[in-house]
């Protein structure tokens, strides 16, 4: 699986990096206004049984949401940093991501491309970590 050079695993890193910040920006996004929505949208029909019934959807699948968000985001920080965590992180939420089609898949199938090259191994054993 030694396909690319050391200067292309860097760039391919950075790009999935950012490609797990974004998406999992955009995830977290979504659970924060799902939860606002959902519980406000509740209180605004004006029957107590919607308004429970709404809110615990809100309230739970916004937190859901949020929550499936924070691997994603360690695992974008972790690859733009070089840390092994991170790129540890990101082949177990690429292997997850495999069930989540298609767009998931993608990013899953690209992320254990790069990341499982043998230039990708030695990148984040020699280099030392990018400063925050």
């Amino acid at each position: 699986m030694n396909q690319l050079s050391r200067q292309d695993i860097e760039l391919h890193t950075r790009i999935v990096g950012w490609l797990y910040i974004v998406g999992s920006a955009l995830l977290m996004a979504f659970g924060l206004i799902g939860f606002f929505f959902l519980t406000n949208l509740g209180v605004i029909t004006g029957d107590a049984q919607a308004a429970l019934i709404i809110g615990i959807v809100g309230t739970w699948g916004g937190l859901l949401l949020i929550v499936l968000s924070v691997p994603g985001l360690l695992a974008g920080y972790g690859l733009l940093r070089r840390r092994e965590w991170g790129r540890v992180l990101a082949i177990v939420v690429a292997l997850l991501n495999l069930f989540n089609f298609p767009l998931g898949t993608l990013l899953g199938v690209y992320t254990l491309w790069v990341l499982l090259q043998t230039n990708a191994n030695e990148l984040f054993a020699q280099s030392k970590p990018m400063p925050a």
